[in-house]
């Protein structure tokens, strides 16, 4: 079965989908097998619900004790501290929007004349008052092109916020991978602590009973106080790599019990060159997009504010003296002899030119880091592959027959602690090549929006 351990969809529709459940398991360390059992299983539908879920501001239930990577991304989805903000902003650019696509309002003006003087105009007689309501008419599409603008920076914002949705689940994944590496790493250590400690005990008595130098007594508990100084700090390797991650759901400790999961199902890889194909899916793309379409839309705008407005007025005049009334209307229009907003414009298109030269940097950029993301995966497979099938159950037999034949008087103890020794470096090895093969498998998936488990069954079904 192929095993992605992050699928980063930035299609809207998986963002409606239900949320599946995930059954925990728990299984055996990797010290313990070989090659060890697989400890990272995570079903691609519960990869998907795990995505789909909205952040709210709802509170969190309670962290389960047993912590799968769904219901970690769960967590950092509805209580990260970085995407808290995003929302109040969307709504913020919404109100804005909002604000642009309004008329002007209406003016009222009153304006009294021929009071206060002297005869005739002695008092308000002679007075003349007028009532006028105008309003300003914009021309040249000022509005539209306006409230363009507005809706496409509240669109730049929603994009912002599911790349940045994006890059919280993707560290998430792998801060989770991570825990799990940091478990098999205490656990690795504590088989070596507790092989070591055998080791001692059984050179002591050798030496107590006169078989073998005392020297070799003293190499032991060389031996075994490394392999103490190994565990403890695996241990707090551990502690930090759990707050860590619970540090994405905003939480300044690490309130779970154990992270589950597999982590030794790696499948083959998919070709390069067919992942190229998919980079559009990033959605730094897509925003480079939207960028683009909202440069122009301003472009469009500052082009509308060469065009003059209309000032129409309309109201009713009353003369105090004969008390009669009159209508009154008016219309003004600037001439645009001096300002055009011609430097709005040339700033405009520039922004244009800008948008666009980002926008093909962005996929230069995506397809150096799809090429460097590939690359490391493809030396992790190739290494955890290796080590899997040849090295490491050559590196366990050759230990089983060292520490048997050490028992029996065949070896020595530095022939056989070297053989530990070398076990337990190419488990080290498995562990990490595993690690690096999710972490890389991560990063790849982020950066072209699908997870590698869809590229293979594309590819079997364009080969039949």
């Amino acid at each position: 079965m192929k095993l992605n351990v992050f699928w980063v969809p930035v299609t809207m529709t998986l963002l409606t989908a239900g949320c599946a459940t995930q059954q925990a398991t728990t299984t055996p360390s990797i010290a313990e097998n070989v090659p060890p059992q697989h400890v990272l299983e995570l079903n691609a539908g519960s990869r998907i619900s795990a995505l789909a879920l909205p952040a709210t501001d709802e509170p969190v239930e309670t962290v389960p004790d047993l912590l799968t990577m769904v219901s970690a991304m769960e967590l950092a989805l509805k209580k990260n501290p970085t995407l808290s903000g995003f929302s109040a902003e969307i709504r913020a650019r919404d109100a804005a929007a909002l604000q642009a696509g309004l008329l002007q309002n209406p003016e009222l003006g009153v304006d009294v004349e021929n009071f206060a003087g002297k005869e005739p105009l002695d008092g308000f007689d002679g007075a003349e008052t007028t009532i006028v309501f105008s309003q300003l008419v914009e021309l040249g599409g000022k509005r539209g092109n306006r409230r363009m603008v507005a809706t496409l920076d509240t669109t730049l914002a929603e994009w912002d916020y599911r790349s940045k949705k994006l890059d919280v689940l993707a560290k998430t994944a792998k801060a989770f991978v991570e825990v799990l590496i940091a478990q098999e790493q205490v656990s690795l250590n504590a088989e070596l602590l507790k092989i070591a400690e055998q080791t001692t005990t059984a050179v002591s008595e050798k030496v107590d009973a006169g078989k073998v130098s005392p020297v070799e007594k003293s190499r032991a508990q060389i031996e075994l106080a490394a392999a103490r100084t190994e565990a403890n700090k695996a241990v707090r390797e551990l502690a930090a790599a759990r707050q860590r991650l619970a540090g994405f759901w905003g939480s300044e400790r690490a309130n779970f019990g154990r992270a589950t999961g597999q982590l030794s199902d790696i499948s083959a890889l998919p070709d390069e060159e067919s992942l190229k194909a998919f980079l559009d899916n990033n959605p730094d793309l897509t925003r480079g997009a939207v960028e683009i379409e909202r440069s122009e839309a301003a472009l469009r705008l500052a082009r509308s504010q060469a065009v003059p407005d209309l000032t129409l007025s309309a109201g009713i005049r009353n003369f105090q003296e004969t008390d009669d009334n009159a209508f009154v209307a008016g219309v003004s229009l600037p001439l645009p002899l001096f300002n055009r907003n011609q430097g709005g414009v040339s700033e405009a298109r520039a922004r244009v030119d800008k948008a666009q030269s980002e926008q093909r940097a962005a996929k230069v950029g995506l397809a150096t880091s799809l090429s460097d993301s590939w690359q490391n995966l493809a030396a992790a497979y190739m290494e955890a592959v290796g080590l899997r099938d040849a090295i490491l159950p050559g590196a366990q037999a050759t230990y089983a027959s060292t520490e048997l034949g050490y028992r029996e008087g065949k070896f020595d103890l530095l022939q056989m602690l070297d053989a530990q020794r070398t076990l337990f470096t190419v488990k080290r090895q498995y562990l990490e090549s595993l690690g690096a093969y999710h972490l890389a498998s991560t990063d790849l998936e982020r950066l072209i929006g699908v997870p590698l488990l869809d590229i293979d069954k594309t590819n079997k079904e364009n080969a039949k």
